[in-house]
Parts: C-alpha cells; structure tokens; sequence
C-alpha cells in the first residue's frame, strides 16, 4: 500500500484515565482530549466503575454524545484497560463508532500478568481476557506498542508518526493524560 493510499485521520480524540489511590473503590473521572490536526479542539469527560464492565459504553457515549462525533475519524486509547481493569472492549467501540481504533502502550504488555491477574483476581475476568485476546498481541511500533481495529499498520504508524510531535506518544494521547493528571491531583505530572 503506498502512502497516497493510505487514510489520513485529522480528527482524533485520546482518552485516558485519571491516576487514583489503589484502595481507591467506586468511580475513576476518563478524559478525552479531542484534536483537528495538531489543534486541540476540545475535551470530554466521564466517568468508568474501577475494574468495573461499563468502559465501553462510557466511551461510545462520550463520542456519541459530543458535539464533535460526527467529525472524528480514529480513537486512541493508553491501554486497553480503564481505572484497573475495565477493558474496553475496541472491537465493540469501533463497531459502534465506526471508526478505527488504535491501543497505544509506551512498553510491551505482560500478557501473562495481565491474564492471570484478571483470571485470579478479578470478577469477570474471563470476559475481559477474552477481550483482550480478541485484539491479538501488541505491535511494536513507530516507538511504542499498539493492538488496531479497523486499520492497516502502515495507516497506524503513519498516524503516530505524525501526531508524536513531543516524543513517541501522540498529542491526543498526551494531553488527555495531562488534563487527567491534574483533574486528579491539581497537577499533572509523570509521563505518559
């Protein structure tokens, strides 16, 4: 596939989960940074049960319901999972969406943690593991690590290239990480 051949995706949102205490139960605040190009245009917000089943919804409402849904064209997620492990389901959203979307992972994934750990520990986890096995193993990739939906590796990679202008991690992903550090804290701080 050449390059003229490949989509180009300028509206994007990021989402992310604000940092909470591990003995932290209830409700974890998931931000969505909204870009046209390499503009912020916008941000929404809502809320995911902690290690809960609603991630999915959550996030198709939030897009769904903005103002700006109509004009995206890609979701990125920090992960596949939301305040612990509420595993979004991407096959799901993007279904639902109708846009491709693009798990984003600074480093490579335990995969044998992260299945035991919903096996062992979490109700549901089975579920939720089989989520994450449907997406299939994460990618290296322009830098990081990414699981798709809905596009190709060179329409990804082209994608990160171009919004990672402030290090491997795209902008829409960065910043969402950003507002969400200092919602929690009053002050964002860490990398993403």
């Amino acid at each position: 596939m050449t390059t003229r051949q490949l989509r180009a995706f300028s509206h994007i949102v990021g989402f992310d989960d604000c940092p909470f205490a591990r003995t932290h139960r209830g409700d974890v605040t998931v931000v969505g940074a909204i870009y046209s190009g390499l503009r912020l245009e916008g941000v929404v917000s809502g809320r995911v049960r902690r290690d809960g089943a609603n991630g999915t919804r959550v996030l198709i409402e939030l897009v769904r319901d903005s103002k700006f849904g109509a004009h995206l064209q890609l979701v990125m997620l920090q992960g596949v999972a939301l305040a612990g492990f509420n595993v979004v389901d991407a096959v799901k959203l993007q279904a639902a969406l109708g846009v491709p979307v693009l798990v984003v992972a600074r480093h490579a994934p335990r995969p044998e943690a992260m299945r035991r750990a919903l096996l062992e520990r979490v109700p549901g986890g089975a579920a939720k593991w089989a989520r994450v096995e449907r997406l299939g193993p994460m990618e290296p990739l322009a830098g990081v690590h990414v699981q798709r939906v809905g596009l190709s590796r060179q329409e990804a990679e082209r994608v990160l290239r171009e919004t990672a202008i402030n290090g491997a991690i795209p902008e829409p992903l960065r910043t969402a990480h950003l507002i969400a550090g200092g919602v929690a804290s009053g002050e964002s701080r860490g990398r993403t």
